[in-house]
């Protein structure tokens, strides 16, 4: 098991005060450092800030290009690989989402990402087309559309998940929190186990030992500063190669390949595993399926076997939602636009927190390779999305108000 990530997240201003970074960087490499001394193989770390809007103010293309760009020199001066530039929420203006392409455009490390849908808002559809016209546009800016990488779509979720582009500062004092890599113990626990429970007992002793290690290595560098300890994402999250495949620990439970009748119930147990689990919890605590990220998912997808309609049904019971989806290039925004309505509205329904990170590959259509160059992605083919015609009351500017019934009565 790796460690993905160590995130910091504090309030930060504009203009940047880079003493503020350097505490932060500083308690981020003691923490570091600590993990490393412990045995673990840290991979990054991370900034997430408040949401945009709140830290930059007026919003202008100038103002928020400046930001960006001095809040990423700060931040990578001082040590940090990646930082988050916080929401776009419900609550603010539509015309922040608009200035989003362009902080993209001038940045290679950071992130952000658009608020859809949540409990207090509902789901705005002139946000959902706004973000589709989004994803088209930064899809654009780099020639093999990577540039989707750094932003998604959140339908209620809440502050302080360590995975980005998630992640975002719910204010009062910096803290942090534990991203994992941790697809490699659900393959252990299910290898040779002879019943489900068996694979529980030994995913759980796993994740419970693991958790424990954690803190046990951070606490004296936290104790010694003002910066709280949020908790751990253990999600299981993986890695390009097969030892570190999440869809090669599902099939490992019998439900191959991915994509066949089973696979629900299998991600299903997986996640009810990581959610049962006790440790300090934050963030998603479920079962990632990036097709890009991951071997087996990359290479399902590319047989037509794992289908963006399996993702759907998984996103109902696992941890994050669409993450990494290869898409033609001229997907159109209404196409997008629904996508993005069925995520929200899952969210809203099921009470739990997803994302969208949608990839249109320019040039690209259904079937064509990915052609990535890049090691933390498994090379797989673009992802057939079945064009509908635009449904026009999903695409005017209401608002969809869903209540939240998990078990809802017959």
């Amino acid at each position: 098991m790796k460690i993905r990530s160590i995130t910091a997240f504090a309030e930060l201003e504009y203009p940047v005060d880079r003493s503020s970074i350097t505490l932060i960087a500083g308690v981020l490499t003691r923490c570091r450092q600590a993990l490393v001394d412990a045995g673990y193989d840290v991979e990054t770390t991370r900034l997430a800030a408040q949401p945009l809007p709140d830290a930059i103010g007026a919003g202008t293309v100038e103002h928020t290009i400046a930001y960006a760009c001095s809040l990423e020199e700060t931040a990578n001066a001082e040590g940090i690989d990646y930082v988050s530039a916080g929401p776009v929420r419900l609550t603010h203006s539509d015309a922040y989402v608009d200035l989003l392409g362009s902080l993209l455009q001038h940045t290679r490390s950071v992130f952000a990402a658009v608020e859809i849908a949540s409990h207090d808002q509902g789901i705005s559809l002139s946000r959902l087309r706004a973000m589709a016209d989004l994803i088209g546009e930064v899809s654009r800016l780099e020639e093999n559309g990577f540039a989707n990488l750094r932003l998604a779509a959140l339908a209620n979720v809440s502050a302080w998940s360590p995975f980005f582009p998630a992640a975002y500062h719910g204010g009062g004092r910096p803290c942090i929190a534990i991203a994992t890599e941790s697809a490699d113990l659900a393959i252990s626990a299910a290898a040779g186990a002879i019943s489900l429970d068996n694979v529980r007992s030994r995913l759980t002793q796993s994740i419970e030992a693991e958790s424990r290690r954690i803190e046990t290595a951070i606490h004296p560098v936290l104790e010694q500063s003002p910066t709280g300890f949020q908790g751990i994402d253990f999600s299981l999250a993986p890695f390009p190669e097969e030892s570190r495949s999440i869809g090669s620990a599902i099939e490992q439970l019998g439900a191959a390949p991915i994509g066949s009748a089973g696979c629900l119930a299998a991600v299903a147990f997986l996640t009810d595993v990581l959610q049962t689990a006790n440790f300090k919890h934050t963030g998603f605590n479920g079962v990632m399926l990036p097709v890009l990220e991951d071997a087996v998912l990359a290479r399902r997808a590319a047989e037509g076997v794992l289908t963006i309609n399996d993702l759907m049904l998984y996103s109902s019971v696992c941890g994050t939602g669409l993450d990494t989806i290869p898409l033609p290039g001229n997907v159109s925004p209404e196409s997008l636009q629904g996508l993005l309505a069925d995520i929200a509205s899952l969210s809203l329904r099921l009470d739990k927190p997803l994302t969208a990170r949608l990839m249109p590959l320019p040039g690209k259509q259904a079937g064509d390779e990915t052609g990535f160059d890049f090691e933390y992605f498994a090379n797989s083919r673009v992802m057939m999305l079945l064009e509908g015609s635009p449904a026009p009351l999903l695409t005017g500017s209401d608002r969809l108000r869903l209540t939240a019934h998990s078990n809802p009565k017959q």
